[in-house]
């Protein structure tokens, strides 16, 4: 059960009522799609019926179905303890319960048996159905017995399973800290996994409940299960959350059957399974220098042009910091899946947006400028960057993943205006005094080249009161007609707005590690970027990024010896152009102004790079 708050809450309360548990306002969610949660007023009675009502005095709707599935959200976290207190009552009264089924399958935590003054156990009113739910209760405690033990034997043939759709560990949450006011200045503690599990009660078939999610595209839209996602293999999941440590597991049969090994055929399968680390071997060591004492002479000029010291560098090339762009891919893959145009542009823009994310902590240093033909692969979306051009600066790149593929040509320019530093569609502030903080405005156009469909983003100016760093779309239709509407904050989430008060959350980012200001205001994702995990081992090439000398010696904390290990890479590079033998572009051809993946990295790397012309350049 997700947590929100609602202004002007009635906090639900244990009635004096002795026929009432408990009673209160709820979010329930309608029935129809798009249409988000209405306000109703629920109450839990000693005879194990739940029922609700558009106001107190009108007549009860109860709730009595097994094929049925009802999504409910507590206006805050005080009125979720009470509930969960009311329904623990309900479930643990000597484990006399109306329907212990139902209930158990829907909540996961639990609270303390009800008691009297007196410290004796509540007893509940036992009534002609006594056998009945007896019954029913043997029933299932037989088939958890049966599903504890074969999940005991799943676990000793498996390894231990992996977030599924999770591209990293599991890390430490940031502390919340005080936002401005705003529509999206929710904390990013507040998230949570969906979790379900299948009961086969005696009066029905297998039927399954899912808790109302809080942090994916599936907030305020949670359709029933299709028969195929019965039948899939969920995979335990677990995550941080302001209740704590929650699992899911099913009770299918099918579910025991171990994985096929498929990580031996796609090598991206078993890169999502690599524990990473969190962490970098040594942070910024040394003040960065003066960047307005560097950039005071060079007003107006391209700076990738200006050769600045190691000590203004972060340990990552910008092939690397590209693919920082792409951490949350996923979406692309929920685009794919969309029905719905709108839905899928939606999500479209959500990714654009998304890969300015990581941006957040990053104000101070540079990434390191590639060689002429230096590559970076990410096997996790099987990501493959390569410098292709100089002077100017043009880094080609292409990804894909399963029924999309991306390729982008990385070519702007910055550029240096005395009080700030100016990148497309981005600005650096406070160079001279204060606090130096990125500021990303203006506006990005992501179109349909078929359909003809756009989406209009426009990335806000933050003024002197009010939120920063918001964004807000429009998806109009080849036509010109407002189809849809997004909002949110680039370094936050971004949210389909369903109507003036209903909203379906497309995106979240992912927390920051706690010591993210301590490396360099990496995410969690970019700490693992220069990282040779044990499947990279003798598969990359030589021109990956990750076997550059002079980042590897900053990563470890010796700016002295980054120093001298980039003066000789790009002494290397310039004495290759001297004698006309410099690099070219092995992956990549110009098509017009852009740049396309013409094939045969992966197939040369599955054959170890036997008879490729790749040569190593430092």
């Amino acid at each position: 059960m997700s947590v929100s708050h609602l202004q002007k809450s009635t906090q639900p309360a244990i009635s004096l009522n002795q026929d009432v548990i408990c009673e209160g306002w709820v979010l329930k969610k309608r029935r129809r799609k798009m249409q988000g949660f209405a306000r109703r007023y629920f109450v839990l009675r000693q005879s194990g019926i739940l029922s609700y009502s558009v106001d107190p005095k009108h007549p009860d709707i109860h709730l009595d179905s097994s094929n049925a599935t009802f999504h409910i959200k507590c206006l805050s976290v005080e009125d979720f303890d009470t509930w969960m207190a009311a329904f623990s009552q309900e479930i643990h009264r000597d484990r006399w319960s109306q329907d212990i089924g139902s209930v158990f399958s829907m909540f996961k935590k639990s609270g303390n048996h009800a008691t009297n003054e007196d410290g004796t156990s509540l007893r509940p009113h036992l009534d002609s159905n006594f056998h009945i739910h007896l019954q029913r209760i043997n029933i299932a405690l037989e088939y958890l017995k049966s599903q504890h033990a074969a999940l005991l034997i799943s676990l000793h043939a498996t390894t231990p399973p992996t977030v599924r759709g999770s591209t990293l560990p599991m890390t430490a949450e940031e502390k919340v800290e005080g936002l401005l006011p705003s529509r999206f200045s929710t904390p990013f503690s507040r998230r949570s996994i969906p979790m379900s599990s299948m009961t086969d009660l005696s009066d029905g078939g297998p039927v399954e409940w899912f808790d109302a999610e809080d942090n994916v595209g599936e907030e305020f839209i949670l359709e029933d299960p299709t028969p195929d996602e019965e039948k899939a293999r969920p995979i335990l999941e677990s995550a941080s959350s302001s209740f704590g440590q929650y699992e899911s597991a099913s009770s299918d049969e099918e579910d025991l059957v171990p994985p096929r090994t498929v990580g031996e055929h796609d090598p991206s399968v078993k890169a999502r399974q690599v524990l990473r680390r969190t962490h970098l071997p040594s942070g910024p060591v040394g003040d960065e220098g003066s960047l307005f004492a560097m950039l005071k002479n060079n007003v107006g000029k391209d700076l990738s042009t200006i050769a600045f010291p190691v000590s203004f560098n972060e340990p990552l090339t910008l092939l690397q910091r590209t693919a920082e762009e792409l951490e949350y891919h996923a979406l692309l893959q929920q685009a794919v899946e969309a029905n719905d145009p709108v839905e899928r542009m939606c999500f479209v823009a959500a990714f654009a947006i998304s890969g300015y994310a990581h941006t957040r902590h990053r104000s101070g240093r540079k990434g390191f400028n590639p060689m002429l033909a230096e590559t970076f692969e990410d096997v996790r979306m099987k990501f493959l960057a390569e410098k292709v051009s100089h002077n100017p600066v043009v880094i080609a790149y292409h990804a894909e993943g399963d029924g999309w593929v991306l390729n982008a040509t990385s070519a702007g320019k910055t550029k240096f205006w005395g009080k700030s530093l100016e990148m497309p569609s981005s600005f650096m502030r406070n160079l001279m005094m204060g606090t130096k903080y990125l500021e990303h405005c203006g506006q990005m156009r992501v179109k349909n080249t078929i359909s003809g469909a756009s989406c209009v983003i426009d990335f806000k100016q933050t003024g002197y009161w009010g939120a920063s760093n918001e964004v807000a779309g429009t998806v109009l239709s080849s036509s010109g007609d407002v189809c849809a509407r997004i909002e949110g904050k680039w370094d936050d989430q971004i949210a389909l707005t369903l109507d003036s008060s209903h909203l379906r959350i497309l995106w979240r980012i992912t927390p920051f590690p706690k010591q993210t200001l301590e490396y360099y205001g990496f995410t969690a994702f970019g700490i693992t970027l220069n990282e040779i995990t044990d499947d990279l081992h003798g598969k990359l090439p030589p021109t990956d990024s990750r076997f550059r000398p002079d980042v590897r010696a900053l990563e470890g904390g010796n700016v002295d010896e980054a120093e001298v290990q980039k003066a000789r890479l790009e002494e290397l590079q310039r004495d290759r152009r001297r004698r006309g033998v410099d690099r070219t572009p092995q992956w990549f051809r110009q098509v017009g102004e852009d740049w396309q993946y013409t094939g045969g990295y992966w197939e040369a790397r599955a054959r170890g790079w036997k008879e490729s012309k790749v040569e190593p350049l430092w």
